[in-house]
């Protein structure tokens, strides 16, 4: 079977139109604009080859988490993300949500892989639709995706067969496409396997051929899910081997590095998929829940506290950070720039408070051709918080930090095309202590409950004094055998029973009588109707 994510919140997306380049030559009538497959590859518009590397990012269920998470992302090194929309099995992400997300993974420079997750396990799980009602879904937001060819792939709907009457799969897949190019859509079509994405009947591979002439504008890549079906070298090999030898397109749309069904062989994947030039998206980036919370990239939505999955992914073998290349629309992607930007200087840092300090370095440069992208900014200790990944500059200010707290910072930049430079010397500074700015008085809701979760916001936050603070913190106490499984709007950590909610950096800064909100979501014991209690807050 496959993964269960535990979900809260609703939706969101972008846009804005964009009038295509006249083209050198006559192109066919038919001919697939913006991103478009080219045999067996994903090309982009001016034909630099796209090997995708990233996440997969559940955009639908913490729609407070994805702005801050796209930026983590690009920070570790991704030319990618797939985000999970829904269109209403689940709150529904509508035409302005879906613009907006689009207009985050292009100011992140990433390109967007949206897919439809109502369509996941039809025919096998409870509430899954129908291909063509996702394509209903994505008529009702075309507005958001017009103009948008250059920079989104349309995932059509997730494992869109559970191991139900998968020989419709076929008849389905091709008939959505059809509609789709029928109402004027020309983005890259992405279709997954049927078996909950994994093909293990092989419908998918047999039929790939004809699903991909039944595209007008022969401009679909296929899709497979990795995960206990493919725990060998040889089953990873003799499929992607056949996709490869038919000449068609196929990115491994998920994977993880293990699972309820068995253990995926990620290495096998990651190799296979760098050596063959097959994209390959990792599932998921964080907010996992109902027993597979292993797959996991970071902890909390904190692209600092990597898990031993998103180690992997990023920074091994064949990993995002070794692989990926951005794309030539966001200025990088150039294959013959091997060469490293220089070392940014030792960071200098002043204006520290007791939240927060302002850190400048000499500049790095960079003689490869590409162009200097931007830097990381990494906390060695009392971090709470992600690396930052900015336009190039040589200056950042630190919020959020904690109070009498020491933090190490290095900085290390990186090029148009992924090429990262050494690390600069440590900086070391230690926060003041704080005081002055007043009390604060804290209240909770229990929004929703079930039989063994509930979701607890709002969390309200108020600074009860007469001058601002800066940051904020919020202690409460668990009852025994309950766990939590997500948060939005603070970075949460647990001792026993009792966790520390600490402001995010967006919402630390509170003026005189001003109030802020965050949430989370519990797991407790069946049976068990309690939820936490004792909240206390503090501020600086």
């Amino acid at each position: 079977m496959k993964k269960r994510l535990r979900m809260a919140g609703a939706a969101i997306i972008p846009l804005f139109a964009l009038l295509l380049s006249m083209l050198v030559a006559a192109q066919p009538a038919n001919a697939a604009v913006g991103l478009h497959v080219s045999g067996r590859n994903i090309v982009e518009a001016n034909g630099s080859n796209l090997i995708l590397r990233g996440v997969s990012l559940p955009h639908a269920w913490y729609t407070g988490q994805t702005a801050s998470s796209l930026a983590g992302i690009k920070s570790l090194g991704a030319n990618s993300v797939r985000i999970v929309l829904s269109g209403g099995r689940w709150p529904a992400n509508g035409a302005s949500d879906v613009a907006n997300v689009i207009a985050q993974c292009k100011a992140n420079r990433l390109i967007c892989i949206l897919e439809n997750h109502d369509t996941t396990g039809y025919g096998e799980q409870s509430g899954a639709v129908t291909l063509d009602a996702a394509v209903d879904y994505w008529i009702s937001v075309k507005s958001a995706l017009a103009g948008q060819e250059d920079y989104v792939v349309l995932n059509i709907g997730n494992e869109p067969y559970g191991n139900n009457n998968v020989s419709g799969w076929t008849q389905a897949t091709s008939s959505a496409i059809s509609r789709l190019r029928g109402n004027g859509f020309q983005h890259l079509i992405m279709v997954d396997a049927p078996n909950w994405g994994q093909d293990w009947q092989f419908v998918m591979r047999d039929n790939a051929a004809a699903v991909a002439a039944a595209d007008s504008q022969r401009n679909t890549v296929f899709s497979i899910h990795m995960y206990g079906v493919f725990d060998t070298a040889a089953e990873i090999n003799a499929y992607l081997g056949a996709f490869q030898t038919a000449g068609l397109p196929l990115v491994i749309g998920e994977f993880g590095d293990n699972h309820s069904d068995g253990n995926p062989d990620e290495d096998t994947i990651m190799s296979q998929a760098q050596s063959r030039g097959v994209g390959y998206l990792g599932w998921s980036w964080s907010g996992n829940g109902g027993g597979v919370e292993y797959l996991d990239m970071v902890t909390n939505f904190n692209a600092s506290a990597l898990t031993s999955w998103g180690q992997r992914i990023f920074n091994g073998a064949n990993g995002i950070r070794q692989t990926a290349k951005e794309a030539t629309i966001f200025g990088g992607g150039n294959p013959s720039d091997t060469t490293a930007p220089t070392t940014p200087g030792t960071p200098a840092a002043s204006g520290v408070t007791s939240s927060g300090a302002t850190l400048t370095w000499t500049a790095s440069t960079d003689s490869g051709g590409s162009g200097l992208a931007g830097y990381n900014v990494y906390r060695e200790q009392g971090a709470t918080d992600p690396q930052l990944g900015q336009t190039a500059t040589n200056s950042i200010t630190l919020t959020g930090l904690s109070a009498s707290t020491q933090y190490q910072v290095y900085v290390r930049a990186r090029d148009g095309a992924g090429n990262l430079s050494g690390n600069s010397s440590l900086v070391t500074f230690t926060t003041t202590a704080g005081g002055g700015g007043g009390g604060c008085s804290v209240t909770a809701t229990a929004q929703s409950q079930w039989g063994n979760g509930y979701v607890v916001q709002p969390v309200t936050v108020t600074n009860t004094g007469t001058s601002p603070v800066t940051s904020w913190t919020v202690t409460f106490t668990l009852p025994s055998g309950h766990t939590v499984v997500g948060s939005w709007g603070a970075s949460l950590t647990t001792s026993g029973q009792t966790v520390t909610a600490r402001n995010a950096s967006y919402n630390g800064s509170l003026g005189a009588k001003a109030s802020t909100t965050f949430g989370f979501q519990g797991e407790r014991p069946s049976g068990n109707t309690s939820v936490p209690s004792g909240y206390t807050c503090t501020a600086s």
